[in-house]
Formats: structure tokens, sequence, C-alpha cells
């Protein structure tokens, strides 16, 4: 073989010698820097599942005007962690639809399968009814929604106006009794002296005292007051009854209510009212009776889950089959055994 050929092949071989070292050191150098490169794929990590459960509602603060509304609730989470985890409650006006308030609460991140409580407090007015809606927000994207009713706010009692007397209600009895009875004490002059007994029962656990009873009598058609009396209650123990009676002197021959008016610091906190007849040609009964419709907490009427969202999604890809480095390890193979061989053929 001519010495230039021989030349020409060793220089050759020389620089294929060089290429590949470089090769073999740039990625050599890769795999360093690049930490967990050559590392075994890791488990793939389960997607985030968050849902709505139980739902309490109390109203612990009540006033004249308003009402607060304390809702606690429950949410389930299964799956990966759920990031920026957000709940926002709207107190919607049943009515008007128009949006009474709004409370937004974060939770932050929520990890492992668990059930995480909150309460959340929604003031509105006291007055009709409202839809509770609470949302569940995952980093920005809506996951849960769940709505409810609140029915007769209204009927709520404000903290001033409670108290632990009342009239008393007789139950478990065949005959029909009232709270509110009288008796005939005289007639003279087409006038009726009327005995009125109220009977007070103190439901509470402590003496109740600072109480004043209004009794009057309404003349039924015109619903005129014919006469009243205030009288002091003075204290009544728990679990007791007083009996208050007073006289009330009304013209004859017509038919009245008899109303118990019962106040508590200048503020009404019970009301009763029992018919007098003395019109013998007409008389009254108890139709005229009114019944309370009190405060309605509703169950939920719809409870929603948002399915998942077909979103773009950016992989992370590690070592594994098809991963980089995979094939960083091959190429490292495939060069020694390159290299290996072209040292055979040209030994």
């Amino acid at each position: 073989m001519p010495g230039g050929v021989a030349l020409t092949l060793v220089r050759r071989e020389v620089l294929l010698a060089g290429a590949i070292a470089l090769l073999t050191l740039t990625m050599v150098a890769s795999a360093t820097a690049v930490p967990g490169i050559l590392s075994e794929p890791t488990e793939d990590v389960r997607p985030s599942h968050l849902d709505l459960r139980e739902s309490y509602v109390d109203a612990p603060d009540v006033s004249g005007e308003t009402v607060t509304l304390s809702l606690t609730s429950s949410l389930e989470h299964r799956g990966g962690a759920a990031e920026n985890v957000t709940v926002v409650t709207r107190a919607i006006d049943a009515d008007t639809g128009l949006v009474a308030t709004t409370e937004r609460q974060s939770l932050g991140n929520v990890s492992g399968d668990r059930d995480v409580s909150f309460t959340r407090n929604l003031t509105v007015e006291r007055d009709g009814d409202y839809r509770i809606e609470t949302t569940v927000y995952e980093d920005g994207r809506r996951v849960s929604v769940q709505r409810r009713m609140v029915r007769n706010v209204d009927a709520l009692t404000p903290a001033y106006a409670r108290s632990t007397v009342s009239f008393h209600r007789f139950e478990n009895t065949n005959t029909p009794l009232r709270a509110i009875s009288y008796r005939i004490a005289d007639v003279e002059n087409n006038e009726t002296t009327l005995n009125v007994t109220a009977y007070l029962t103190n439901s509470g656990d402590d003496s109740a005292g600072g109480l004043s009873l209004r009794m009057r009598a309404r003349q039924a058609e015109s619903n005129v007051v014919a006469d009243a009396s205030a009288l002091e209650v003075g204290q009544i123990r728990p679990g007791r009854t007083r009996t208050v009676s007073t006289e009330l002197t009304v013209p004859d021959g017509y038919n009245y209510w008899l109303d118990g008016i019962l106040q508590s610091d200048g503020v009404i906190v019970a009301t009763e009212s029992a018919p007098a007849n003395l019109d013998p040609q007409e008389t009254l009964t108890e139709n005229e009776t009114r019944r309370d419709v009190g405060f309605d907490s509703g169950d939920f009427e719809e409870a929603a889950t948002e399915e998942p969202r077909m979103e773009e999604t950016h992989e992370q890809t590690t070592v594994g089959g098809g991963g980089p480095g995979f094939t960083a390890l091959a190429a490292l193979v495939a060069l020694v055994v390159a290299t290996l061989g072209l040292a055979r053929r040209h030994a």
C-alpha cells in the first residue's frame, strides 16, 4: 500500500476515534449535570378528586334585622395532592335571585385520602328564603358544587326577644285547655267583670324574672279594647308554672278576645289569645287561631361534581422504555461496541 494512502487511513481513524471520545464525554457530562436522568422511572401519581359531602346549618346570631348562618361542611379528598383549594359560598335570595352575600375561603393544598371539615358564616337579612350555593375550586378550576335551601328565616327569634317563660301548652289532655281562662265575677249595670287567669311556664334551667303581663279584652267585631290590665309576674323557678290573675270589666252582650302579652325588659316575648263568649246569639271559635311556620334548613336540593375537563397536559418524561435516560445509555453502549468493532477491523 502506498505511504500516502496509509497515512490518510490513519488520519481518518484518529479523527473517528476523537469524535467518538468527544461524544462520549459530552453524554457523560450531560448525565452528570441532569440529576435523575439515569434513575429508575417514578410511579404514576393519581389525579386528585374533591367532593363535597355533609353540610349543616345553624343560626348562632339572630338580631332584629339580620341572621348569621353558620355552615359546616365536609370535603372528601382522594388521589394525589390538590393544590390551591378554594371554597366560594353564596347566599342567593330565593325570590329575586340576587346574591345577598358571598364568602370566599382558602383551604390551601390538600393531600392524602381524608375528609376536611370547614365552617363559614353568612350574614343575611332576617326575611324570606335563601338558596345556599357552595362551589369548590382546585387551582382555579371548578370541581364540585352543592346547593340547598334555607326557608322561613324571618321565623327565627331575635336574641333580645328570647325567654324561657311562655304561655303553658296543655298536652296529652282529653279536654282542650287554654293557657288563658276566665270566669264571670260580677254582672252589674250592663257590665260584666271577668276574672282572667293566665298560666305561665318556665321551661329553662334557671329562674326567670323581670317579666310583666298585659291582659286585655278586645271586642271581637270591632277590635276595640274594652279594658286592659298590667301586672308584674315575679320570679318563676325552672320547670314551674305560675298562675297570674286579674279582673277586666267589659260591656255586656258582646264577644271578646282575651289577649295576653308577656314582656321581658320591655320586649314582647310571647302572646296568647282565648275567646270570651258573652253574646248568647253568636260564639267565637278556635278557627281564628294561628299556626306558626318555623325556620327550615332544607336538605340538599342539588349536589353536582364537575366532570374532569380535557386540558392540554405537559408530561415530564423520566427514564423508562423510551425516555431520554434510556436513549443516552443505549448510545454509550453503541459507541463502545462501534469502537471495539473498528479496532478489530484494523487490527
